[in-house]
């Protein structure tokens, strides 16, 4: 092998960065700030939140535009702080492990309106201190986060605007629909859900994906540039994890499970329910092969 070559294959070996959902919970410590990509229950990085959960980690402040990520880690008892626009499954609108938390007082809430979310990201992911927004005037979110604070526009309007602090991570976690091992990241459903952003927000990122692909494969055919959504001067590691989302949706690869979500929510209404679910589909010594096998099983069950 010539040395040029050699060179090469070194410098791909170390541009990989794939790892293994526990590799990255291991990567995370207790008291960090982590930001959660996905949107409700939509394409949520659930595997890596199921290995977070297999971990000590803990007294996390979780940054989400929540969905059963957060209902996890309630349930759990990980969270000290949430930071969040909603916490949501969609086709059930509140979700009940984030109302039960919330109604025993289980963590400290910053809920703040969606574009205020979306400019802290924005403040964080260009390492400014703040960014000017107009939302959350005139509404109880100045009453309810009494640290907010505003600022006068230094021109002729002089207009008073809320100055949204930037919403800072120590670690990112977002799935995606495919990837690279270098750390493209594409998504192919309808909307990028600020993953981007959350991974630019971030000390360190860590990108899911349904499936590893060559780099060339990315920009395939007809596909839109802008589906490439997140850069790997932006990532620490990614990893293949199909049904990484589950029970998330994860469009065009896979729909919500409903069903599954439905269980997922009954079950959490009830302490002893919640106990055999828990042990059912995620006992402290699983791992992703065994959740989907259980989740399978439990599908045939129902026909």
């Amino acid at each position: 092998m010539s040395a040029d070559r050699a060179r090469s294959r070194t410098v791909s070996a170390a541009r990989d960065k794939t790892m293994t959902p526990d590799e990255v919970a291991a990567r995370l410590r207790s008291g960090m700030t982590i930001g959660i990509g996905g949107w409700g229950s939509r394409r949520k990085p659930m595997a890596l939140v199921r290995a977070l959960l297999r971990s000590p980690v803990t007294d996390l402040t979780v940054v989400s535009y929540g969905g059963p990520d957060v209902g996890l880690l309630a349930a759990a008892g990980r969270i000290s702080r949430l930071v969040t626009a909603f916490v949501t499954l969609d086709s059930i609108p509140l979700e009940p492990h984030y109302r039960a938390a919330r109604q025993r007082g289980a963590f400290a809430l910053t809920e703040i309106d969606e574009a205020m979310f979306l400019w802290g990201l924005q403040a964080a992911a260009n390492r400014l201190p703040f960014l000017p927004v107009r939302a959350g005037l005139g509404s109880d979110v100045m009453r309810v986060n009494p640290d907010l604070r505003t600022v006068t526009s230094p021109y002729e309007d002089g207009e008073e605007l809320v100055a949204m602090p930037a919403l800072r991570l120590d670690a990112a976690l977002v799935h995606l629909n495919r990837a690279d091992r270098l750390g493209n990241g594409q998504y192919l459903g309808p909307d990028p859900y600020f993953d981007d952003l959350f991974c630019e927000a971030a000390d360190e990122a860590y990108v899911s994906c349904e499936r590893l692909v060559e780099t060339a494969e990315l920009t395939k055919g007809s596909v839109a540039p802008q589906t490439l959504l997140v850069q790997r001067h932006s990532v620490t590691g990614v990893l293949e994890t199909p049904g990484g989302a589950h029970f998330t949706s994860c469009v065009p690869d896979q729909p919500r499970d409903e069903p599954f979500q439905k269980a997922y929510a009954a079950a959490a209404a009830d302490p002893g329910a919640w106990a055999e679910f828990s042990a059912r589909f995620l006992p402290p010594d699983g791992d992703e092969t065994s959740y989907h096998q259980a989740v399978r099983t439990w599908h045939e069950e129902q026909k």
